[in-house]
């Protein structure tokens, strides 16, 4: 069987949160965020917007900044949770300059002028947002895992577009348009065991937690609820079982660690059953 070509994120999947007092950035945000590209919350207090980002893995935030004095401490929550892109609208008048260079120093990743970048809000939740960023980064399989099919890339690809979230082998055979059975028996031959569709699906949800981990914003805790684990010693479990590290040590670790650490405890598993 031949796949079909996998979507890259599961758009439905990805929550856009406007922190929008007035109510025309609130219209601009639904009408320009359509059902294709994601769902979308609106916040109007610091405390509302603080609790979602902390309830739900949150792929972009738009902060208006035509709004009351809040605005500034909303921005500023893109220091805490660097993985969330934060994009501000801006009538830019000249009262607004301190708030503008105040998202330049948060590191928000956009802003746009309101009336004139309208069409542009769209473009900014795609190229910006947390799944298409990770999904980006994760455009190929590393190499040390050994899926060179074209059954076997396309999959890693839609399983990378979910960013982390929870990927069922059914929606994910359905993508592809083959059946569950031919698509594990697609995983772990070829000369890379360590690769089942399992293991694979596990590896990218922890590097989505170890990205997740690095936000100070965020604790253990909070990266087990966005990422849909059952409680932080089933992620200190999976870490353990895949990479060989506790759950604790996600934050300091690189990509490439977790690669290596995954691709080292399958050698491992390989070798105390007598495979190897």
């Amino acid at each position: 069987m031949t796949p079909r070509r996998a979507h890259v994120a599961e758009a439905g999947s990805r929550l856009v949160v406007a922190h929008a007092p007035r109510a025309r950035t609130r219209e601009l945000v639904r009408t320009s965020i359509s059902r294709r590209d994601g769902r979308v919350a609106i916040t109007r207090s610091l405390g509302t917007l603080d609790r979602r980002l902390h309830a739900t893995l949150v792929d972009l935030v738009v902060v208006d900044l035509g709004g009351p004095e809040d605005v500034l401490a909303a921005t500023s929550l893109a220091r805490e949770f660097p993985s969330v892109a934060f994009v501000a609208v801006t009538p830019f008048r000249a009262v607004d300059a301190p708030a503008i260079a105040a998202c330049a120093n948060c590191g928000v990743a956009d802003i746009l002028a309101d009336g004139v970048d309208d069409g542009m809000l769209r473009h900014a939740v795609a190229v910006h947002g947390f799944s298409t960023r990770f999904a980006t980064a994760l455009a190929e399989p590393p190499r040390e895992l050994g899926l060179e099919t074209r059954m076997q890339r396309s999959a890693w690809r839609f399983i990378a577009g979910r960013a982390g979230r929870v990927v069922r082998t059914q929606e994910l055979a359905k993508a592809l348009a083959v059946t569950r059975e031919h698509l594990s028996r697609s995983f772990g031959h070829a000369g890379t065991p360590q690769a089942t569709l399992k293991r694979v699906i596990d590896l990218v949800r922890l590097l989505a937690a170890a990205e997740l981990a690095k936000n100070p914003g965020y604790d253990l805790r909070d990266v087990v609820r966005l990422l849909g684990y059952a409680s932080v010693s089933q992620l200190s479990a999976v870490a353990e079982r895949l990479v060989g590290r506790p759950a604790t040590s996600l934050a300091r670790l690189r990509p490439n660690d977790l690669i290596e650490g995954f691709v080292r405890t399958a050698s491992r598993g390989l070798v105390s059953s007598g495979a190897l």
